[in-house]
């Protein structure tokens, strides 16, 4: 791909968000019962190539035991609010009281009250008694400190998860995770990223993860644009390091490492634009925190919101419409895409005559002009 010129500095590539990128239909068209939008990663089988994001406003004990049982995967967040309160349901609510001013200052002393590692063990054996496959979060510079505590829980898919995850970082004032190292010695899946580079990507895959997030900075509320100025549209994203994946496969001899969208999927057309690009299943927070079950209760923040002393994310409202199975799996009460979000892939797929997800990878897309009705909202 050629580079655009900036100025006589500086080039750089024309890069595509979601908003930009269009599904084609093709020539054969399938009903859409009969179209498979399962996922396996490892050992473990969904029905739903979807995760729901590590957020307090979005996954609880208890959702991710309803999500579980609806077909995805719930990620709870080990250093949330339920790590580190007994009982956090009155923080919540008191999170939907606070207005604009006081909002980011409150969040920040609530999520100052330290983590309790037998509220992580008591949280993960809650979601595994029910039956469910076990999903937690850590960040890369709290994951060695709690691995051992979240493994002997029970967890079953341990994901590490930051704005950006290197496996290479830097730092002059403490030892840093040895990603390549600690996958290694552990005997569960891991999910790892963000990231948003062929390169960092393939880096990432070569630890051994069996997953890899791509995006930062682009979910509702993230302010990492903003702040930073770091940004990657996610269409490029998504293309870029399913290319990476693909050059893994060979380099590996045949490993394949699975390519999970985070971030900048507000509707179902969003969800089906990232899998046809490459993605093998996607990782939402506000299309699930719409839900009456949500711990937000219509607001939805992520941790970026609470950093102690660089906020990159805002509490945002996002209103509430409808049930977890609802957005999930319909009926859908609105034409915008917020509900029914399985639903609308499966007719996606069998309008574009694909039949399971690997297949419909292959999908014909196309770059929409940006002021059309299929370009930017």
């Amino acid at each position: 791909m050629s580079d655009v010129e900036i100025g006589r500095g500086k080039t750089g590539r024309r890069a595509y968000s979601l908003s930009e990128i269009g599904i084609v239909p093709a020539r054969r068209t399938r009903d859409p019962e009969e179209v498979s939008i399962a996922w396996q990663i490892d050992a473990y089988r969904f029905e739903l190539p979807l995760m729901a994001c590590p957020m307090d406003s979005v996954v609880s004990p208890a959702t991710a035991i309803q999500i579980g049982r609806l077909g995805g995967l719930g990620v709870l967040d080990l250093e949330g609010l339920w790590t580190r309160y007994e009982n956090p349901e009155p923080l919540l609510a008191e999170v939907t009281e606070l207005d604009e001013q006081a909002a980011t200052r409150r969040l920040q002393a609530m999520y100052a009250e330290p983590i309790s590692e037998d509220l992580i063990g008591r949280r993960i054996e809650e979601i595994a008694r029910a039956g469910v496959t076990t999903a937690a979060s850590l960040s890369p510079q709290r994951t060695a400190r709690y691995a051992k505590t979240v493994v002997d829980a029970g967890v079953d898919i341990f994901v590490i998860r930051g704005t950006t995850v290197s496996a290479e970082h830097v730092s002059g004032r403490a030892e840093p995770l040895n990603l390549k190292q600690f996958i290694y010695e552990l005997d569960v899946p891991v999910v790892v990223g963000g990231c948003a580079t062929y390169t960092a990507a393939l880096h990432l895959m070569r630890t051994g993860a069996a997953g890899v997030l791509v995006g930062f900075g682009g979910g509702s509320g993230h302010t990492t644009v903003a702040v930073l100025g770091v940004a990657v549209p996610m269409a490029t994203a998504i293309a870029d390091v399913a290319a990476a994946r693909r050059d893994y496969l060979d380099e590996s001899g045949g490993r394949y490492v699975h390519v999970i969208a985070d971030g900048s999927m507000t509707s179902s057309g969003d969800i089906a634009k990232a899998l046809a690009i490459g993605a093998d299943a996607v990782m939402v927070g506000s299309p699930l925190a719409r839900a009456a079950q949500a711990p937000g209760r219509g607001y939805h923040w992520g941790s970026e919101a609470n950093h102690t002393e660089l906020p990159r994310g805002a509490r945002v409202r996002v209103g509430t419409i409808g049930t977890l199975e609802q957005i999930l799996h319909g009926p859908s009460t609105v034409p915008d895409g917020s509900m029914n979000l399985m639903g609308a892939l499966r007719r996606t797929m069998a309008t574009a005559g694909y039949s399971d997800l690997k297949e419909f990878q292959r999908v014909e897309v196309v770059v929409a002009d940006s002021g059309s009705p299929g370009g930017r909202r």
